[in-house]
């Protein structure tokens, strides 16, 4: 049998000015992945620059994390963008932190759309469209995205490189989507509970739904969301329960 891999990743740079959210110093030595804010919703070019260098100095790929241009809501509230704008808008984020990147003698490695976008790019395939044009204009790079969505399909309709990508720390519902965050329950925080989750996503390919349903899930990354308390305890934790597992922890691609 083959080796079970999984890549895990982490949202970073999730600051602006003077304020931080993300741990990023903590996560970079977990995770081999690193979805880095590049402006929208958070992050600045400060940030972008720092969180590049660190990452770069680790070994940790470099992910543009885009996102509406939504900082005062931090990238979670519905909006509706032209297509037209939005792929320009994907294109100029992904351009802005690969300046950082190659700086630090990195690159940027791949997109994942952040929060209500994110959600959005799942069902909606005008906008999942759009994300991949702008992807196109930054580059043919790899999309990170929810198995099955529109914005997956939409990848590979022009002909890049899909990651699929599952959550240990958010509830999933019956049809392998995310529970909306309004809902209680929606952000799973016990580390005991995101390990196990962890450990039967990456080895086993499914999670039990919120509603207590077992649902298929093959992806090849799993993410711990950066801005969840204890975020770099509860990824290091994830990470030993992997590898104790039998689980090799490394990066896509």
């Amino acid at each position: 049998m083959a080796d079970t891999v999984i890549d895990l990743n982490a949202d970073l740079g999730e600051g602006f000015g003077r304020w931080r959210l993300t741990d990023d110093e903590a996560l970079l030595t977990v995770v081999t992945s690193a979805n880095v804010a590049c402006g929208f919703h958070a992050g600045d070019p400060a940030t972008m620059r720092r969180v590049c260098e660190l990452a770069a100095a680790r070994g940790v790929r470099i992910g543009a994390q885009v996102s509406y241009r939504d900082l005062a809501g931090f990238g979670r509230r519905a909006m509706d963008v032209p297509a037209g704008e939005l792929a320009a808008e994907v294109a100029y984020q992904i351009g802005a932190l690969e300046v950082f990147a190659r700086a630090a003698g990195s690159r940027v490695s791949y997109v994942k759309p952040h929060g209500a976008l994110y959600n959005r790019a799942v069902h909606d395939a005008e906008q999942a469209a759009a994300v991949v044009a702008g992807v196109r204009l930054a580059g043919d790079l790899p999309v990170l995205g929810l198995p099955g969505s529109r914005l997956l399909a939409a990848a590979a309709d022009a002909g890049l490189p899909r990651v699929a990508e599952a959550f240990a720390d958010r509830a999933y519902t019956a049809e392998g989507t995310l529970v909306p965050r309004s809902r209680p329950g929606a952000v799973v925080e016990d580390p005991d509970e995101v390990a196990a989750r962890a450990v039967a996503l990456a080895r086993d390919g499914r999670v039990v739904a919120a509603t207590g349903e077992p649902v298929a899930v093959r992806a090849r990354s799993l993410c711990v969301h950066g801005d969840t308390p204890g975020a770099a305890l509860l990824a290091a934790g994830v990470r030993r329960a992997l590898e104790r597992a039998g689980v090799k922890v490394e990066a896509f691609g």
